[in-house]
This record gives C-alpha cells, sequence and structure tokens, in this order.
C-alpha cells in the first residue's frame, strides 16, 4: 500500500541523441514535471545537468540534488536514498536510456519505492527498445528484452543458440544491446551463427539524425554491405516457427 506520508518517485524520460529538442520529444506532462523538482537520482550528473538544461529548468543547476544510481548501485543502497521521500517530499528518476528502469538501474530504487510506500509515478517518452521493436517488422506480439550478450566469442555463440532457438519455440522477437563498440563484432557473431531463414533487424542511432533501421533475413545479411559501426544499437532477432506459421 501507498503511504499517504511519503512524497513521489517520478519517473523521468529523457530524449534519445544530444540533439534531439526535450521539449518536443517529451510529453508536456514529463517536462513541467522535472521542472518542479529539486532531487534526482540519476546514472551521469553530466548528462542530467545537461538535460535539465534543454528543458529550461527554471533554478540553478546548483540548487538541483543529484544522487548517483549507476550500475554499481546495490539493492542494500535503496533505502538510504529514498529518505528524501519517505521524508515527503518528490524526486524524480532520470535515464540514460531514454525510459527509466527499462534496461537501466533504476529499477532498483523503484522496487524499493514500492517495498517502501513510495507512490511511483512513471512519465512517458522514448525507449529505444520499444521504437526500434515497432520499426523492425518483427513480431510485436510476443518478445523478451534479453540485454547483453556474453562478451566471450564462445559463450556468446552459445547464447546466441539459445536465443534463436526460443525465437523459433515461442515465435517471439528476442532483443538485445551492446556497447557500440562491439556493435559489428556481435552483428558478425549473429551472420555466423543464426540460420538462414531467421530474420534480424539492427536500428541505430534511434532519436537522432540519419537514425537506421535494417531488416534483413540472416542469409540477406550475409550478402549486405553494411554494419552498424559505433552508434548505439539494438538488436532484433526472429526465427521463423514453420508449424505456426503455416
Amino acid at each position: 500500500m501507498i503511504n499517504s506520508n511519503t512524497g513521489t518517485l517520478f519517473l523521468i524520460p529523457v530524449p534519445l541523441g544530444d540533439d534531439a529538442d526535450a521539449q518536443l520529444v517529451l510529453s508536456p506532462e514529463a517536462v513541467n514535471t522535472a521542472r518542479h523538482l529539486t532531487h534526482f537520482f540519476v546514472e551521469n550528473p553530466k548528462s542530467a545537468r545537461a538535460f535539465l538544461k534543454r528543458i529550461a529548468y527554471p533554478l540553478s543547476l546548483q540548487a538541483a540534488v543529484l544522487t548517483p544510481l549507476d550500475k554499481d548501485s546495490r539493492a542494500q543502497d535503496m533505502p538510504a536514498l529514498l529518505q528524501p521521500l519517505l521524508a515527503g517530499g518528490d524526486g524524480g528518476l532520470l535515464s540514460e536510456a531514454g525510459c527509466p528502469a527499462i534496461a537501466d538501474p533504476g529499477a532498483l530504487l523503484v522496487r524499493a519505492a514500492h517495498e517502501a510506500g513510495v507512490g511511483v509515478r512513471p512519465l512517458a517518452g522514448p525507449s529505444a527498445i520499444l521504437l526500434a521493436l515497432m520499426a523492425s517488422g518483427l513480431n510485436g506480439q510476443r518478445f523478451a528484452f534479453q540485454g547483453y550478450l556474453p562478451v566471450d566469442a564462445a559463450r556468446r555463440a552459445a547464447r546466441i543458440k539459445l536465443v534463436e532457438q526460443r525465437s523459433r519455440h515461442e515465435d517471439s522477437t528476442q532483443v538485445f544491446i551492446e556497447t557500440p563498440y562491439r556493435n559489428d563484432a556481435l552483428l558478425a557473431a549473429l551472420i555466423e551463427q543464426c540460420a538462414p531463414d531467421a530474420l534480424l533487424c539492427v536500428a541505430t542511432g534511434l532519436g537522432e539524425p540519419g537514425e537506421t533501421v535494417v531488416t534483413r533475413s540472416i542469409a540477406a545479411w550475409r550478402k549486405l554491405d553494411w554494419r552498424p559501426g559505433k552508434r548505439p544499437a539494438v538488436f532484433l532477432l526472429l526465427a521463423p516457427n514453420a508449424a505456426k506459421n503455416r
């Protein structure tokens, strides 16, 4: 149950890409909410300040309290972070990934807020994962996000096989991401390991000028002279299930 004496944790989306106009990409509610908050939980204080500047934050940036919450944060750290909200103040969770708590360490804080009876309010905004799924042409009725695949080549190859099998068995789109400088290596591994009839989409630079979404069969990818390079990318794989597609 929500404790009426606590504040609210607002989940505030941010634009994808540094050049996007935040006030055009985000809803007025998301922008106005962020403008009225003074306490934020952020992955990167520098980019958080840049975001606040882009939305014409009315206070001085020094007045904003930016509490770090990143990949090294632990579940046991969350109760201390929630103290301002337990005392009745509101807070905003910002993400480097577009939507807070989606492929993002902020999920730890959201879970802790529920456990502490703090109200959670998600605000609509861009998610690279959902934008890629929308544009892929793959199965949007059934999908799973796999996060990052292993870096080690042998383990990565084994995981790709498992992911492809799951996709084929469940008729589901499998979604994953990679550190940009390893994008080309991941694409090469997918092309090598997956069956020719599997469909692969690579969506790069979503929300930025020159965004690219390419969906082809693995057989076609083997003939295609294009690589994502070091732009932020989302990979989506769908291995057709012959029995279900008759």
